[in-house]
């Protein structure tokens, strides 16, 4: 009985990924005012808790430190 040839692999082309000449590149400044944004209210909110911030401990703080970090972590998200 006669022996089939089967099916025959079609060679395998690489494929290259297309390389983006406009690399976008954060400024210096910005990536500096995320992270100062970020300390800035973790230190507030420290300063807080133990009670050296002016006018006693007040929720005003707590919030405007917590803004502050989720302002720099909002940062994050367009940073290149």
């Amino acid at each position: 009985m006669p022996k089939s040839k089967g099916r025959r692999r079609q060679s395998r082309t690489v494929v290259k990924p297309v390389q983006h000449k406009d690399t976008k590149v954060s400024p210096t400044w910005y990536v500096v005012l995320m992270f100062t944004l970020m300390a800035i209210g973790v230190l507030v909110i420290i300063l807080n808790y133990i009670d050296l911030v002016p006018g006693g401990q007040r929720s005003m703080f707590l919030y405007s430190g917590l803004g502050a970090i989720a302002v720099g972590f909002l940062m994050t998200m367009n940073y290149h």
